[in-house]
Parts: C-alpha cells; structure tokens; sequence
C-alpha cells in the first residue's frame, strides 16, 4: 500500500484544469520528484495533496485512508507537512519563534522531547542555530529556506513535502540544501519533492514524474530518467 497515492486527480481554477487526471504513488520511505516547467502544475498538485486547494474530481489517499475532503490542518495532524513554494517564513519573528509554529498540531509528551526535536533542526542546519534569535526576514534567501526545512520537520512529518527549495539560492547553497535533503530521506522521512533543478532532482530521487499542462507524461526511476535524451534535451539543456 503507497503511502500516498493520487487517482484521477484534477484541480481547477474556475474553468480552467490546472491538472488534468494524474494518478501517482509514493511509497513509504522512497524520495520521489516532480518535474516539469512553470505552469505545468506542480505546485497545484502539491497545494491539493496538503488540503489547501480543492480537488474538482478525483482523490487523494494518504496510508490507506480517502482524505480528499480533510481539512489542511487535519492533514498535518496525520503527517503531511509542506514546506511551500516562496518559503513563508514569519519575518517578525524569531528562527526559534518560526519553528515552534512548525509544532502547533503538535504534542510533545516531555520538555526533553521537545528540546530534542529542536536541537536535530540545529543539527542539520548549524547556521540557524548561529541565528537563532534573528528575525526571519533579515535571514538570506538559503537561511530562510533552511528555517522554512526546519519548521516542517518540527512537525514530525510522514511526509514531507518540498515546494521548490532551490529556487533563487546560489550553486553553492543549493548543493547544501540537497544534501540535507537526502540526509532526512534516508533517515526514514518520505519525501515528494518539486524542482526545476531537474539535475540535482533526478539524481537523488528514487522515482520521478514529469508534468506537462497539467498531465503525467513520463515516469519512471530518477536514474533512468536522468538518462532519458528527451528529458536532457527538455529539462538539462543538452541536445
């Protein structure tokens, strides 16, 4: 049984189907991508997956259960956590203040477990421990996508889903933030992933689907995906 699995799925904006009838599967565990230029409609897919936008026809399952009509909130408390697309970050308030509000759904039963989840936040991005107590707002592009990382797994996500996060970030940054992401993956956190940096995407992923105008085109293993000449040509720019 996937973890999460999509069915039909089709997600309007009015008249307009921003995705048209995608099916796709996540496995518990595995690391899978969506890839796919803008407007293909990767992040409508992943707003319909957290609960934030409506689902026209179609459904969304998550470890067993139809929870199509599940209010976001509600997802959360079952284990679906997003870090979105722009990062959102609260710029008035603290790097600690940020990540607290990434455990509001939930219930730590010690002080020592709190302080623990904290700390591996810390562990895994050492600068925003350097800036615990600056705002948000006056945090770099990378430091707010880490605080963005950070904040979702306070939550203790299932599954964590990841909007974008090399966007607008240097080479380097970007390099940094892939290995963090393939460190929490491989800790046993199931992840669905969406990227442009198709390169750096691929090559980690252990599956990969690739939208176009809002449909499933190509799917397949991220290696052999990562091979394929139609997507080197279309997504790595190489004839």
């Amino acid at each position: 049984m996937p973890l999460l699995e999509l069915k039909d799925l089709t997600v309007s904006y009015d008249r307009i189907e921003a995705v048209r009838g995608i099916s796709l599967t996540v496995e518990d565990g595995e690391l899978v991508t969506l890839i796919g230029a803008n407007g293909a409609g990767k992040t409508t897919t992943m707003r319909a997956i957290s609960g934030i936008r409506p689902v026209a026809r179609g459904s969304v399952w998550f470890d067993g259960k139809d929870i199509t009509r599940m209010k976001a909130h509600e997802r959360v408390i079952a284990g679906i956590v997003q870090a979105p697309e722009g990062r959102g970050v609260f710029p008035g308030m603290t790097v600690v203040e940020n990540l607290e509000m990434g455990s509001y759904a939930r219930t730590f039963k010690t002080k020592a477990e709190h302080d623990a989840t904290v700390d591996r936040v810390f562990d895994l991005f050492p600068r925003l421990l350097e800036r615990r107590t600056q705002v948000g707002g006056t945090l770099s592009g990378g430091e707010q996508q880490m605080l963005a990382i950070g904040r979702a797994l306070m939550a203790r996500p299932r599954l964590l889903l990841l909007d974008e996060p090399s966007m607008g970030l240097a080479p380097l940054v970007i390099q940094q933030i892939f290995r963090i992401i393939t460190e929490i993956n491989k800790e046993g956190t199931t992840i669905l992933l969406v990227e442009q940096n198709a390169q750096q995407a691929l090559s980690r992923s252990d599956r990969a689907y690739i939208l176009e105008t809002g449909e499933v085109t190509t799917s397949g293993r991220g290696a052999d995906l990562l091979a394929d000449p139609a997507v080197k040509q279309a997504y790595l720019g190489v004839a």
